[in-house]
């Protein structure tokens, strides 16, 4: 069974969302998510600086396996990407929740987190 922590909020496509300071978030994918793509050779980031909106495509996870669209939870703008999972994206399965992360996003003003699903709710998506 994967592990949801508690303190993140998530997405219906497989996406987490941690809270940093202020406004700005970091983004990452699930172990779930890690799992069901199994070994991940190449990460396709957004650029910092660029706009991003809730629901839209903004890079993609390529597995050994399949190539997966990666959706942002939230509008705002990127901040950071994680450098590290250029010449290491195998990083995301083994610590998707910790130096796996792949991008921050300082969320625009009427963001709302709060509609995105909690721990118990996306728990439910993907053991349903």
């Amino acid at each position: 069974m994967s592990n949801f922590p508690e303190d993140l909020k998530y997405t219906p496509e497989h996406e987490w969302v941690r809270s940093g300071n202020g406004r700005t978030v970091r983004i990452g994918v699930t172990e779930y998510a890690a799992d069901q793509l199994g070994d991940i050779v190449y990460v396709s980031l957004p650029t910092v600086g660029e706009e991003v909106a809730a629901g839209d495509a903004c890079g993609e996870l390529e597995s050994t396996k399949s190539v997966s669209d990666l959706f942002c939870p939230v509008d705002g703008t990127v901040t950071a990407v994680n450098e590290q999972l250029t010449s290491n994206p195998e990083i995301i399965n083994s610590d998707p929740y910790g130096d796996g992360w792949l991008f921050q996003v300082e969320v625009s003003e009427d963001a709302d987190l709060d509609a995105l699903l909690d721990a118990d709710a996306y728990a439910e998506e993907v053991t349903a």
